[in-house]
Formats: structure tokens, C-alpha cells, sequence
């Protein structure tokens, strides 16, 4: 299988990759996930290494890079943070020199962005970012994907997002800006996202043709969204905020209610792990309406067809 190059070393945010880029992604996505189903295998990887450092725990990140590396003929390595010399006074810049002189490429789910920044500035191999406190890359582009299955013009579409204005929200509003898509973010103004990343946003929408807003209003918000999106209310990190955030946000979740602001068909979608009866009630989680379980699965495809370019960049 031929790949494409893409301009970027890593992937640290969405606006790393082009517009074109990302459908390139989408659709070499598209047919490992039909090819690993008739048992087809594409040995893209093969003797290459995926390091995956992990400072904040994980099960999707873990299994789909670790699974997506055997299914392309490679290998991942799992380090845990505490279990290496980086959080005992080693310094990032020393990790990654020292790194990229035994795999192909990092990994890397942790709190600071500016940690994995750190990281991809002081290696020549690729970088990905398995989630921080700003950005989740991997999972945007994961769930513009599962869009994608079922709606190749993102202009057509309309992606609500609700709840706390976190990197999830970050993301979708950076990924729905270069894929022209229209996103809504309803949210209360205390939690809304960070101003400058949505600007940063907006002026890449002024060029797309993408709509974005974020609104307090909920029904405004989610007005006519044929998708509508959540996550918890308390990410990692913020735990002693959890039953003020829990009070704070308690009518920006998934409810039957305000799916009767959506378009009829609307679909849901979060990024799980769910805390079933607070962001999202239980019975939407399992209804016919639900896609998350397939944004799931999609994780280890589009992050199989992100591994494949950016190493073969490199070769």
C-alpha cells in the first residue's frame, strides 16, 4: 500500500494537519477498517516501535495505539509515567534525545501541553499527542470520522457539543473549522472555551467557510444538530471540582429534553469513559440513537492510518 506525506513532523493539535490531509487520513482509515475485517493485513509498520508514555491513565488510548501497532506489524511499548526517569528529574529535552534513539515514534497522554511541544521540538521522530489539557486530537479527528462514514460534505452537517468547554470541545471546534463543518458549543460562560483557541479557530473558519458559536443558551445551541456530543464534567486533574462542576452543569448534558432541540435524527455521540445518569442519561447511551460505541472502535483506525503516515514520513 502506497502512503501519502503529510507536511507535518507530529501531531500535537488538529490544525497540525491540513484540511486535505485529514480526509487523505480519513479514507486510508476507512479501508484498514475494511480490510482488518475480511482479515486483510497491512504490514505498514513492520520492525518499527511506538513508545506510549502515559502521566494520565487510559483504556481506549492504550488499547487502540497498542492494538493498532500489532495489526500493522509493529510494537508499542506501554511506559507509565512514575516508571520512568521523566518524573524523576529528567528533563524532556534529554527523554527525547534518548528516546528517538531506540523507536520510531512517541506517544504521549499527560496534563501540560507544553510538555508534548517540549517533547516534539527535541526529536526528529514523530510525536503524537494521546490527549492533554488543551487538546485531543486523536479523538477529534476520530469522531469527524465517524461522521465521515455517513457524511463525506461536512457543510451539510451540525455538531453540537455540550457540557464543560474542555479539550474535547477544543478539538471539535479546531477539526469542524478546517473541515468547514458547523459547531455549536452550548456550555455555561463559565466553562466555555478557552478565548484565544477559539479565536484561533474562528479565523481558520473565515477561510472554510465553517460556522462556530458558543452559547450558554442551551436550546439556541443545539438547535437543528444532527449530532449531538458530550464528556464528563470532570476531567483528570480536576477532581475536587467535582461537585461544584456537578451543580454547575447539571442541565448542559444529554438528555431526552434537550434532544428535542435537535433535528429528529439526531445522533449521539461522546468519547467515553461516560459517568452514566450525569453527563449523559444511561438510556440514550444504549438507544438506537447512539453512535458512540462505533466512535470507539474508530479510534483504532484513525489512529492506525495517523501512526502509518507519520512514520513513513520519516523513512
Amino acid at each position: 500500500m502506497k502512503l501519502f506525506k503529510v507536511k507535518t513532523k507530529d501531531l500535537l493539535k488538529v490544525s497540525d494537519l491540513t484540511r486535505e490531509e485529514i480526509i487523505k487520513i480519513f479514507d486510508l482509515a476507512q479501508k484498514l477498517k475494511k480490510d482488518i475485517k475480511k482479515n486483510i493485513t497491512h504490514n505498514l509498520l513492520e520492525k518499527k516501535s511506538l513508545a506510549m508514555v502515559f502521566e494520565k491513565n487510559s483504556t481506549r488510548t492504550r488499547i487502540s495505539f497498542e492494538v493498532g501497532m500489532t495489526q500493522l506489524g509493529g510494537h508499542a511499548l506501554f511506559l507509565k509515567g512514575d516508571q520512568i526517569q521523566l518524573e524523576r528529574g529528567e528533563s524532556i529535552a534529554d527523554t527525547a534525545k534518548v528516546m528517538s534513539r531506540y523507536v520510531d515514534a512517541i506517544m504521549i497522554r499527560t496534563y501540560a501541553h507544553q510538555k508534548v511541544v517540549e517533547l516534539a521540538n527535541n526529536t526528529e521522530i514523530p510525536v503524537i499527542n494521546g490527549l492533554t489539557d488543551s487538546y485531543h486530537p486523536c479523538q477529534a479527528l476520530t469522531d469527524y470520522f465517524t461522521i465521515y462514514e455517513q457524511e463525506r460534505d461536512f457543510s451539510k452537517i451540525k455538531l453540537a457539543y455540550i457540557g464543560d468547554g474542555n479539550n474535547i470541545a477544543h478539538s471539535l471546534l479546531l477539526a469542524g473549522a478546517i473541515l468547514g463543518a458547523q459547531v455549536s458549543i452550548a456550555t455555561p460562560r463559565k466553562y466555555s472555551p478557552d478565548k484565544n483557541l477559539v479565536a484561533e479557530a474562528k479565523k481558520i473558519a473565515i477561510k472554510t467557510g465553517a460556522k462556530l458559536e458558543v452559547k450558554a443558551d442551551i436550546k439556541k445551541a443545539l438547535q437543528k444538530a444532527d449530532y449531538l456530543y458530550t464528556d464528563v464534567w470532570t476531567s483528570m486533574g480536576q477532581e475536587k471540582e467535582s461537585n461544584k462542576r456537578k451543580k454547575e452543569l447539571k442541565d448542559y448534558k444529554i438528555s431526552e429534553e434537550n434532544l428535542s432541540f435537535c433535528s429528529p435524527n439526531c445522533q449521539v455521540m461522546h468519547c467515553l469513559p461516560a459517568h452514566r445518569g450525569e453527563e449523559i442519561e444511561a438510556e440514550i447511551i444504549d438507544s438506537k440513537r447512539s453512535i458512540i460505541f462505533e466512535q470507539a472502535e474508530n479510534r483504532l483506525h484513525v489512529q492506525k492510518a495517523i501512526m502509518s503516515v507519520l512514520i513513513s514520513n520519516r523513512s
